[in-house]
């Protein structure tokens, strides 16, 4: 019993000391940035759809998520966090409608308002988790939703540049 005892204290005071002296930052945020360009151009010459990506975004904006996945709808997914640390997704897809808004945005529910974001109407879908805001074209629906507030979805909305 005493040789667990003392093995216990040795043990304690090493990682005592590897705790005081490896550096480390509880206020760092864990996120890491991605570089989505890469990705932004082949979903750009996979998709049967004009591919939306922003441009012009201060760099508090932080991209965080992007995939192309042909097999489901040519879905596009690019996510960020805005600089208050809430999150933006930017969602496109050729899968129905109504059911690929209410998947992406959390069961959100399309309110029945609209919104003029640079010249453009988009719904306006409030959910329990996420809002969203909704832009149906011919070939794709598109969809900006997230945590954040409606003004952060709206610039991102208006940030969203097909080439």
């Amino acid at each position: 019993m005493r040789d667990m005892f003392l093995s216990m204290a040795v043990i304690s005071a090493a990682a005592g000391v590897v705790y005081i002296f490896v550096p480390h930052d509880e206020n760092a945020n864990p996120v890491k940035a991605v570089d989505y360009r890469v990705e932004l151009l082949t979903a750009r010459r996979a998709a049967p759809y004009p591919v939306a990506a922003p441009d012009g975004l201060t760099e508090k904006w932080k991209p965080t998520s992007v995939s192309y996945d042909r097999e489901a709808g040519n879905s596009w997914h690019l996510g960020f966090l805005a600089p208050e640390g809430k999150y933006v997704a930017v969602e496109q897809s050729t899968s129905p409608a109504k059911k690929y808004v209410t998947e992406v945005s959390q069961d959100a529910k399309d309110t029945g308002r609209t919104q003029q974001v640079a010249g453009e109407t988009w719904q306006h879908w409030k959910g329990p988790k996420y809002d969203a805001l909704v832009r149906h074209d011919k070939e794709s629906t598109t969809v900006v939703t997230g945590s954040a507030s409606l003004e952060r979805l709206a610039e991102m909305a208006a940030a969203l540049k097909t080439s």
